[in-house]
């Protein structure tokens, strides 16, 4: 008889599917080979950006790779994916996105039809958001060596205010805010990917957020941090706050808005819609005082007219995420250790 463990590995001599996904092993992998060599200030934070000081102006310098399967799903492309997810994470530490560079991998044997629809979205979300894309390279490898198009990106921004909004910011007593529905891009991804249908169509929730937290930034003095739950989900980005912090979260599941057609997804693929990645929503920590004035602020805005409280900031618990379930349990909302959707995003 063969006895094997059923848990994921979390000691590996090479690299594993699950370092790449955004949970325990992606973290586990920065924390051990890159913070050691690359350690600085800036780096240490580990936010979305890192924001700079250059001649008395304060930069945000960001950068993202892409290597969604399928390239196009409901809602959108790789194409437009890239610019949003860069643009959003300038915005995450409160920038204003001025200037995008993006460089190509491209397999040989990839339709230049596609190439072009890829391109032209790019083109669209970069008008959509204001901003340029100055810069970039191409390279093409055989066939074989990548799965079509791979994109990397890099991001500047302009920080036009004093604050610091960091994952080491958030304070008990905080509000934990959420922008909308969760789980709508990873779940657009995998339709489309495993052939699904339902009776409503998931689509990419995937979109520019400056506007949106440009629209906070003006009401309140007293947000904390910033994040936009992509790989992991809610479940991580969470977890990375409540660590960066040194406090405790806990949620409340019945607050926490999912579609129906998402859920059901969830359901049958055997999925939390807490882990699953979004791409237009995005989590804020506030100050008691602050957060109903905002949460009404970002209703008034498209991109936030779901928005909601969802949990509180705590001393109880530190570093953890708890979760008072719909049936009156409580639950603990850990970093997932193996890749759940690997390629979304």
């Amino acid at each position: 008889m063969e006895l094997s463990c059923p848990l994921p590995l979390t000691e590996s001599a090479r690299v594993l599917l699950g370092h790449g996904s955004g949970g325990r092993l992606s973290a586990d992998l920065v924390r051990r080979f890159f913070l050691p060599r690359f350690a600085n200030p800036y780096l240490d934070r580990l936010d979305d950006q890192a924001v700079v000081d250059v001649g008395g102006q304060r930069l945000a310098f960001t950068t993202d790779s892409f290597v969604v399967r399928p390239l196009f799903f409901p809602g959108g492309d790789i194409g437009r994916l890239a610019v949003n997810g860069t643009i959003n994470d300038l915005a995450m530490g409160g920038a204003r996105p001025r200037y995008l560079s993006a460089g190509f991998i491209l397999e040989e044997g990839l339709s230049l039809d596609d190439l072009a629809t890829i391109l032209d979205s790019m083109r669209a979300a970069c008008e959509e958001a204001g901003v340029l894309l100055v810069t970039g390279d191409t390279k093409v490898v055989d066939k074989g060596s990548a799965d079509q198009c791979f994109i990397n990106t890099a991001g500047i921004g302009v920080v036009e205010h004093s604050w610091l909004l960091s994952a080491d910011q958030a304070r008990p007593g905080d509000r934990v805010i959420l922008s909308g529905t969760i789980g709508d891009h990873g779940m657009a991804v995998m339709s489309r990917r495993e052939g699904l249908e339902f009776e409503t169509e998931i689509t990419s929730d995937t979109a520019p957020l400056w506007d949106l937290v440009a629209t906070m930034l003006e009401g309140s003095s007293e947000i904390r941090c910033l994040r936009d739950p992509t790989r992991g989900g809610l479940a991580s980005t969470l977890n990375e706050l409540a660590l960066a912090s040194g406090v405790g979260i806990e949620l409340d599941e019945a607050r926490i808005p999912v579609r129906p057609a998402v859920y059901a997804a969830c359901e049958l693929l055997g999925l939390d819609p807490l882990y699953v990645a979004n791409e237009g929503k995005l989590v804020a920590i506030i100050s008691e005082a602050q957060a109903p004035a905002i949460v009404e602020r970002m209703r008034h805005h498209r991109l936030g007219a779901g928005a909601c409280v969802i949990g509180v900031v705590t001393e109880h618990h530190p570093k953890m995420v708890i979760m008072r379930t719909r049936v009156g349990g409580t639950r603990v909302v850990d970093l997932h250790s193996a890749e759940i959707l690997p390629r979304i995003c």
